[in-house]
């Protein structure tokens, strides 16, 4: 079947970055989503790194207008259940198994699957995957390693993530295969934690206002 290229380019392009999110109390999901769409990120990416990300998810997705919320850190496929049975509208994982590949294949909801190699990337293609994540972006190479990827697999388009900064997230975005980045500084564990709506707002307007 193979990934729905148009549902998770719509994802990708909906902004420069997607902020890559952990939260621990679902009840500040949904204030901090109100900032990032307020800022000009709609795609929120929530890691199942917490035992409530599953709540976090449902909340934002029902409560925040014009947010897309997704499930990343995902795994198995009773994760790949869980995160569309909470409502996430797209999925993220570090890296891609055969088991992972065939439960996307048995939803509509849209797979980013992790790619660190070109071996990786030759292996999503085969199985028709195009649009990728590229994971952990800095400690494998980073925009350098990224643009040599370019011009040998110039139908793959990446979403690095891992280690990028706002400085950072300029130098992969003008490389021709990157639609957009994934980022922690927007709204890291402490932000949320001290509820510093402003400030993820503030930090999210900057980044939307990054060239691509």
């Amino acid at each position: 079947m193979g990934q729905d290229i148009q549902k998770i380019e719509a994802v990708m392009t909906a902004a420069p970055v997607i902020p890559v999110l952990v939260i621990e109390d679902p009840e500040k999901a949904v204030p901090m989503a109100e900032a990032l769409v307020r800022g000009g990120l709609p795609a929120i990416e929530i890691t199942l790194r917490t035992p409530r990300a599953l709540e976090a998810i449902e909340a934002v997705n029902a409560h925040v207008e014009g947010a897309i919320a997704g499930a990343g850190t995902v795994l198995t496929p009773q994760q790949y259940d869980a995160a569309v049975s909470a409502g996430a509208r797209f999925v993220v994982s570090p890296g891609a198994t055969r088991t992972l590949l065939d439960a996307a294949d048995e939803h509509s909801t849209p797979l980013l699957p992790g790619a660190a190699t070109a071996s990786e990337v030759m292996k999503l293609l085969e199985r028709g995957y195009e649009r990728l994540k590229f994971f952990p972006a800095e400690q494998a190479g980073g925009a350098a390693y990224l643009k040599s990827l370019s011009s040998p697999l110039a139908v793959a388009k990446f979403c690095p993530t891992g280690g990028v900064s706002i400085d950072k997230a300029e130098d992969y975005l003008k490389l021709p295969n990157v639609l957009c980045v994934g980022g922690s500084w927007i709204a890291d564990p402490k932000a949320i934690a001290a509820e510093d709506w402003t400030g993820i707002e503030e930090r999210a307007r900057a980044a939307a206002g990054l060239i691509t």
